[in-house]
């Protein structure tokens, strides 16, 4: 790809700021009626901010992760579900487009790859809606576990299978779906972007504890779809990149949870304040401590993120994107519930925005990778193995 012309992700991060007291007002009828937040993404695609991650030359704004780590934490400041659906699609465009392209090419990629991958950029900054087709029931987000296949057609692909946990599905333009090849013997695992319409149902599936706003249903696919959906324009290069480059499969969320943290602690000081009780040293005190850990948090989420930008997939640059995900899942649950205890039983009401952050909050330990899959690779790595490899249940 060619050199990237000056980024505007100042201007986005401003944009997302502006938004996140509107969406912030909206998050609680989404979350109580669980339904995709309509009105959040057309404030969305009229600020041209689903083309975050879209180079400039093709109309977007030609973020970088850190740049795309601020917005999503700043628009999760508001809401949590709709920061969500948005990290989902910034994990598709993001991946289009920051990854190498000498590593692209290097892996066989056609030259019509480069111009089917410039289309759906160019798509994204109009507007398009993407969203990550890769849990499935049993399986969950581990892609040697991948039991959607597909098979070849004609001159492209017939897609058959479910998924589940799809955030923003039956509103996305297409779904980057993980499936696996049914004619080979060797386990190839690879990405489609499959266009909504035809071959895709939707099975309104969600009714979850947090982030219920996020519309994550069942989707069912049997589609066909042509040579230029098979992304990379390779077979087969799903574990690669996961393994080699994680941090659009896990670092992306952490941001998402220290945005959902920090909006805890705004809603805890403005419940506090409005009762009277910030005289109280006991309260006072868990609101400094969830506050200097969400500010750690940050921290941790920002460093990872600058190592991505200047060492994509080096060792290091990835040990950060595990401590990313772990801290901000972690955080977020702990302050979360920290505060609820403080604000006292009166924040526990269905509809207070604390109630909603926790529950919100409970999920960033929760999606994949989960904590406990995110400390077990540290720990891994400490001991020096290959955390990728040296499991009895293979990480991904």
């Amino acid at each position: 790809m060619p050199a990237p012309t000056e980024s505007r992700g100042g201007e986005a991060l401003a944009l997302a700021r502006e938004l996140a007291p509107r969406f912030a007002e909206r998050a609680a009828a989404h979350d109580e009626r669980g339904r995709f937040p309509e009105a959040d993404f057309a404030e969305l695609r009229a600020a041209g901010l689903t083309g975050l991650m879209v180079p400039a030359r093709l109309g977007g704004f030609g973020a970088s992760f850190a740049e795309y780590a601020a917005v999503a934490a700043a628009l999760a400041r508001g809401a949590g579900s709709t920061a969500l659906i948005f990290n989902m699609h910034a994990s598709v465009t993001g991946a289009l487009a920051q990854t190498p392209e000498h590593l692209v090419r290097a892996l066989g990629a056609p030259e019509s790859f480069f111009a089917a991958r410039d289309k759906a950029l160019e798509a994204a900054a109009g507007g398009a809606l993407y969203a990550v087709a890769m849990s499935e029931r049993g399986g969950g987000s581990r892609l040697s576990k991948t039991t959607t296949a597909y098979r070849r057609s004609g001159d492209g692909f017939r897609i058959t299978g479910a998924k589940a946990f799809v955030s923003g599905s039956g509103h996305a333009d297409a779904y980057l779906v993980t499936a696996r090849d049914t004619e080979s013997e060797e386990p190839l695992v690879s990405h489609f972007l499959v266009p909504a319409g035809a071959g895709v149902r939707v099975e309104e599936t969600w009714d979850s504890l947090g982030m219920r706003a996020t519309g994550s249903h069942d989707v069912h696919f049997d589609a066909e779809v042509g040579p230029d959906a098979l992304l990379g324009g390779v077979e087969g290069l799903a574990l690669l990149l996961a393994e080699a480059m994680p941090q659009w499969l896990v670092a992306s969320y952490a941001a998402v949870y220290t945005g959902v943290a920090r909006a805890a602690v705004d809603a805890a000081c403005d419940h506090v304040r409005g009762r009277g009780l910030d005289g109280l040293a006991p309260v006072r005190a868990r609101i400094g401590r969830a506050e200097a850990a969400v500010a750690a948090a940050e921290l941790v989420v920002a460093e990872a993120a600058r190592r991505i930008d200047a060492d994509p997939g080096e060792d290091a640059t990835n040990r950060w994107v595990w401590r990313a995900k772990l801290t901000a899942g972690d955080t977020a649950f702990q302050v979360a519930s920290s505060l609820l205890e403080a604000a006292g039983t009166g924040a526990s009401r269905r509809g207070h925005p604390l109630e909603r952050l926790y529950r919100d909050a409970r999920c960033g330990a929760l999606q994949p990778a989960t904590s406990d899959v995110c400390a077990d690779w540290l720990g891994a790595a400490a001991l020096g193995g290959d955390p990728d490899r040296d499991t009895a249940v293979p990480r991904w």
